[in-house]
């Protein structure tokens, strides 16, 4: 203890708190290193994420709104018609 007290003063600028630093420096990897592995566990990125951001299955009716959305733009059929088609399919009223 007594060697420590007399070589406190010669490790510079930090005095006696420099021989922490390497313990928190030991402590942020290791902590960077719990969060990457959760964050690839819990799919925050990597594989599982491109799989998440196919987002939910489309709807049933989604082919059947694109196809009147292709036709529409095609100029196949009027406003009146696309919308009350549309409206059909999401189960309003035309």
């Amino acid at each position: 203890m007594n060697a420590l007290m007399m070589a406190g003063p010669h490790w510079g600028a930090a005095g006696g708190i420099a021989p922490v630093f390497p313990i928190i420096w030991g402590l942020f990897w290791a902590g960077f290193i719990a969060l990457a592995v959760v964050g690839w566990r819990r799919g925050w990125w990597g594989a599982h994420r491109a799989q998440a951001a196919a987002g939910p299955a489309a709807s049933p009716t989604a082919s059947a709104e694109r196809i009147l959305a292709e036709r529409y733009a095609r100029g196949e059929m009027t406003d009146d018609e696309y919308f009350e088609r549309v409206s059909v399919l999401k189960g309003g009223s035309h």
